[in-house]
């Protein structure tokens, strides 16, 4: 099976099922240390990672006796996302001059989606994903996505994009499949990644004050709740 995200951050490579939203907080130091922003937001929203690997579209996965069918409309969906994501990310490299690291974040994560976007759309034999009607649940997140692209200042971009990057990468290693399993394909390419290259430095050096922390932290937990609704939705029983 095609993985369809593995490459865009990487590019080098339920016990309870109730959403708990953690509480936002406002500290920005622990002691005389700073925070480290990337590492805290993943700690504040693990609890949904842990709702999302326990979801039904996951755990047939994992026992491999997931219908085909709805892994290809699971694929569908994250086509749509890529090429749309990969849309938004062009918007703001173009229009992100400065800070310049910033920048050339954008720019990098553009490059990167780009790539990986034409070479699926090719794979599938596909034009493009305008034939495509999302989900739901996709259509908020992207519409998510669109509203911090639209309104915020670009570091909280990068917010909005890491819960995929995180998450995909920790799912990946807490699946239990072997070789054996069908979509044992999609675990090991989500194996192995380093987003942390990517955005640690980033929003440790651009997330200081208490406002910026606790806006991070909103739109982090969001997309992180987005994640998890596109993998329930893709499979209700």
């Amino acid at each position: 099976m095609l993985n369809l995200k593995f490459y865009l951050g990487e590019l080098s490579s339920r016990a309870d099922c109730t959403l708990r939203l953690q509480p936002l907080s406002d500290t920005v130091k622990m002691g005389s240390k700073q925070m480290d922003v990337y590492d805290s937001l993943w700690q504040k929203n693990e609890d949904i990672a842990y709702q999302t690997l326990a979801v039904p579209f996951l755990q047939h996965m994992q026992l491999g006796d997931l219908q085909a069918d709805y892994y290809v409309g699971f694929m569908i969906q994250d086509i749509n996302y890529l090429v749309k994501v990969t849309d938004m990310l062009k918007e703001m490299s173009e229009k992100v001059k400065a800070p310049k690291d910033i920048s050339n974040f954008m720019k990098n994560r553009y490059e990167s989606y780009q790539k990986y976007a034409e070479a699926t759309l090719k794979q599938f034999n596909l034009n493009g994903v305008s034939n495509i009607k999302a989900t739901p649940a996709m259509e908020k997140y992207l519409a998510d996505y669109k509203e911090v692209m639209e309104k915020e200042e670009p570091i909280y971009f990068a917010v909005a994009l890491l819960p995929c990057a995180r998450l995909w990468l920790w799912l990946a290693n807490q699946l239990k499949e072997t070789c054996c399993n069908a979509y044992y394909t999609w675990k090991k390419d989500n194996m192995y990644g380093h987003p942390e290259k990517h955005y640690k430095a980033l929003l440790n050096k651009y997330l200081t004050k208490p406002e910026q922390i606790k806006k991070a932290t909103e739109i982090f937990q969001r997309q992180m709740k987005n994640e998890h609704d596109f993998f329930e939705s893709s499979l209700q029983e």
